[in-house]
């Protein structure tokens, strides 16, 4: 498949809604030409992992992969992040929460701890720091007498608190659920904002706290995006009755 020249500098949604799969898959291969070889095999390793786990994985119209591609595209490109083991966890954030037995090996029947087990194999594959990042985003076993979204907010703000490189992740990932939200449609329209509308101070603080490691243009550019995600979940929660 030919892409255009511009494949470089076009907006992610914008690439995922005329080239989709394929051209993301295109932009993340220029992102990762600027690493050295070593680190692009790394790199890659990572992205055929979490294609193969995510495969059947669908995003109400679009492939799963496509959300992995565009978190580690905007680390690369927007965030500046050159930290191969950043980038690779950002790729595998959803594996352990999303399929831990595939990865681990296990049967699902087992009850062996699948999440244990699949951390280990992500720390025996790319390093103990991946799997510890991977493990700061991998949301918990939840409560089922509390609110669901209301654990996750708590999550969310406990585990960043003591990770700073993955809150660099989780912002990302914030991003693209966050202001990507209107290219969403039905009823998960309205769920997720109400679900990620009280990250938006959460976030904001983390990212402007000096250990969180960004530079300041780039911190700048994260409050602007938060600042479309304010604006894009009132415009669809604070509509008049």
């Amino acid at each position: 498949m030919e892409f255009p020249a511009y494949l470089a500098t076009m907006p992610m949604h914008a690439i995922t809604e005329i080239h989709g799969e394929p051209g993301l898959l295109a932009r993340f291969r220029l992102e990762i030409e600027a690493f050295e070889e070593a680190d692009r095999d790394r790199l890659t390793e990572a992205l055929d992992l979490a294609a193969d786990l995510h495969r059947d994985d669908r995003r109400v119209r679009e492939p799963y992969l496509n959300h992995l591609l565009r978190v580690s595209i905007r680390l690369m490109h927007h965030y500046q992040v050159r930290d191969v083991d950043v980038i690779v966890a950002g790729l595998l954030h959803d594996a352990v929460e999303d399929h831990p037995a595939e990865l681990a090996g296990l049967d699902p029947g087992t009850g062996a701890d699948a999440t244990a087990a699949a951390l280990a194999v992500l720390s025996d594959r790319f390093g103990a720091r991946v799997a510890r990042l991977v493990a700061a985003v991998t949301n918990p076993e939840y409560d089922p007498g509390r609110d669901r979204d209301e654990q996750y907010r708590e999550h969310v703000a406990a585990s960043l608190e003591r990770e700073p490189w993955a809150r660099v992740i989780k912002v990302s990932d914030f991003t693209d659920n966050g202001v990507g939200v209107i290219h969403t449609v039905g009823p998960k329209v309205a769920r997720a904002a109400a679900k990620y509308r009280p990250l938006v101070p959460v976030f904001r603080d983390l990212v402007a706290r000096p250990d969180t490691p960004l530079s300041a243009p780039v911190k700048e550019h994260i409050f602007a995006q938060l600042d479309l995600a304010e604006e894009r979940f009132s415009a669809i929660l604070d509509q008049p009755v």
